[in-house]
């Protein structure tokens, strides 16, 4: 989920057996005559007896095979917790420190400390499988002619299924579930769009799709996202923001200034050139876009990495979750807010006013107990019963309780295109948890 350069946000602490089908029957051999005395018939029970009790051992397949739990289904409904029955989830793709910190891969210490965390890393390997099996499903299935809806729609199911939390009783979408809307921006829109409800839009031949959305486990977020195009004019704009992307998770680590990272980007994005309606357009770092940290339940946490060249020498420090996002654009490479607000959340400091509206009122103790400070949209409200909102969520909004973030665009008629990854910065080594062998 992006995060705009301006934007005001809230930080919080980041914490068989043998077959005898085969067996004859006994038989009776070296006694003359045809008939049977009374000796030979109980043999022959006997012996009936012993072939129908040795029948009865033998084992019966089961159903499915062994390995038919270990499958996940299409669309995904399998809770993963039931695809790793020891609840331990596949690392993600870990990287070596380097330079200063190379010291860190062998030390005793930074070992010890990384050991120390072992459930809060687990908790972000659930969720990152949750978002790997959900967004398989999703560019395999996703296609023009469907609705904005219809996708969105498809792929919370999947999360919500996969991560064990539907989030319709009361304060489950916190234990787990969505990390934040399913972001469908699509052409020149470059973030934050989701369909509200009585939404029509349909999917294009011709459009650039962004799919951007988050599942958490027990507040811990896992952020990534991609880009979809159904045509191969847009080859070259992909595969620059994917490159700038990949660059940006290379250069981070510990002590790393988010300046140098945003230096590196850029010159990785605008080394590309893509050829459309037989134009060639630069492609731009949309210099007003940011990747971010993240802290339990705040998808922004309050630092802020930049996709092109400035002077902001924080620094990225040990512990630290970051979200390593880059856009490009075939326009001015600067977004604005525009079109209908979808994307909303509860600041982490909200101020404690008199609300006077008492839709506000309800609303908010909703909010709170089902969304606490992750992002929700107005479709999740929908999906909660809520009713005629719209006046109460505005008057939370305008007295600082809860953050609107609008779509995003560049200029009309321009493309753009997003990948992001969630790396971990781990005391001994750095761990891009959301990589997938898809990007």
């Amino acid at each position: 989920m992006a995060l705009k350069l301006d934007e005001a946000v809230g930080k919080l602490e980041i914490n068989g057996a043998t077959d005898v089908d085969g067996v004859e029957e006994p038989t009776l051999s070296g006694i003359p005559g045809t008939e049977k005395d009374n000796d030979d018939s109980d043999d022959e029970k006997d012996d009936e007896a012993v072939v129908k009790k040795k029948k009865k051992r033998k084992p019966r397949k089961k159903k499915g095979g062994a390995n038919s739990a270990k499958t996940q289904s299409s669309p995904p409904r399998v809770p993963v917790s039931n695809l790793f029955p020891t609840h331990q989830y596949p690392v993600g793709e870990e990287v070596e420190y380097r330079n200063d910190n190379s010291y860190r891969t062998t030390n005793e210490e930074k070992r010890l400390l990384d050991r120390m965390n072992a459930d809060f890393l687990n908790e972000y390997r659930q969720g990152a499988e949750v978002h790997r099996q959900v967004r398989q499903w999703a560019r395999k299935n996703i296609k023009p002619g469907q609705t904005l809806t219809e996708i969105a729609e498809g792929i919370e199911d999947g999360v919500r299924a996969l991560t064990g939390h539907p989030g319709l009783e009361e304060g489950d979408n916190i234990k787990g579930g969505m990390g934040f809307p399913t972001g469908l921006s699509i052409n020149h829109c470059a973030a934050h769009y989701t369909p509200n409800a009585g939404n029509k839009m349909v999917l294009g031949e011709k459009d650039v799709l962004k799919v951007d959305f988050g599942a958490h486990i027990n507040g811990r977020i896992v952020d990534s996202a991609f880009t979809m195009t159904f045509d191969p004019v847009y080859d070259n704009l992909l595969a620059a923001v994917k490159d700038a992307t990949n660059t940006g998770v290379r250069e981070a680590g510990i002590d790393v200034r988010v300046c140098d990272i945003g230096a590196t980007i850029q010159e990785a994005m605008e080394s590309y050139e893509v050829e459309i309606d037989g134009k060639t357009l630069p492609v731009k770092s949309i210099r007003n876009l940011n990747g971010h940290d993240i802290v339990q339940y705040s998808i922004h946490g309050g630092k802020s990495v930049p996709i092109v060249k400035n002077q902001d020498q924080t620094k990225m420090e040990e512990n630290e979750i970051f979200a390593i996002e880059t856009f490009g654009s075939t326009g001015r490479g600067y977004v604005q807010d525009d079109m209908e607000t979808s994307h909303y959340a509860k600041k982490a400091d909200a101020p404690n006013v008199a609300l006077r509206i008492s839709s506000a009122r309800s609303l908010l103790t909703s909010i709170t107990k089902n969304f606490g400070t992750l992002p929700f949209c107005r479709r999740y409200l929908d999906r909660l019963g809520h009713e005629k909102y719209l006046l109460g969520l505005n008057n939370l909004v305008s007295s600082g309780i809860v953050e609107a973030y609008p779509p995003l665009c560049d200029v009309k008629g321009s493309y753009t295109a997003q990948f992001e990854h969630t790396i971990l910065l781990r005391p001994n080594v750095k761990e891009v948890v959301s990589r997938g062998d898809d990007y």
